[in-house]
């Protein structure tokens, strides 16, 4: 299990699928744009709908900062899409099936569980805000969005 990336270091590219089974390349979007990279636990579960619901809602004040959002659990493409489907949601989904980015952001929980992570990453690549709560799932778009104005 790896250490928990923290600010100030340069956060590692990766290549997922997403909800509709398309390779997403976060290098490619690292330098346009900066990102919101969040882990959860699992799709349909009452804290990660909250959390989804919220970066929906808050989906277009990112966008108009400059942020891309994405979501990542190790479900599955399928089960990705029926999330995104049933919840509206505008963002990508990434499969992390086998936890191997998980583990590389070291985004885990108590006991090597699945942790709620959220990573602000700015446009050179750097990671500018690490925030991590199991219980406060709102908190991390609040957080997210205020740091995001913040490096603007």
């Amino acid at each position: 299990m790896s250490k928990t990336l923290q600010v100030g270091d340069k956060a590692p590219a990766f290549a997922l699928q997403d909800q509709d089974g398309n390779v997403v390349d976060v290098a490619s979007i690292i330098g346009k744009k900066a990102l919101v990279l969040y882990f959860y636990p699992k799709d349909f579960t009452s804290g990660c709908t909250m959390e989804a619901r919220e970066f929906r809602d808050m989906h277009e004040q990112f966008q108009s900062n400059g942020a891309e959002v994405i979501g990542v659990s190790a479900d599955d493409v399928k089960t990705h899409k029926e999330f995104a489907v049933e919840h509206e949601l505008p963002f990508k989904l990434l499969a992390d099936t086998e936890n191997k980015v998980r583990d590389i952001y070291g985004a885990w929980g108590l006991a090597h569980t699945a942790g709620r992570i959220t990573f602000l990453i700015d446009r050179q690549g750097i990671i500018r805000m690490v925030f991590s709560s199991q219980l406060q799932p709102k908190k991390h778009i609040e957080e997210g969005l205020r740091i995001l104005k913040e490096i603007k």
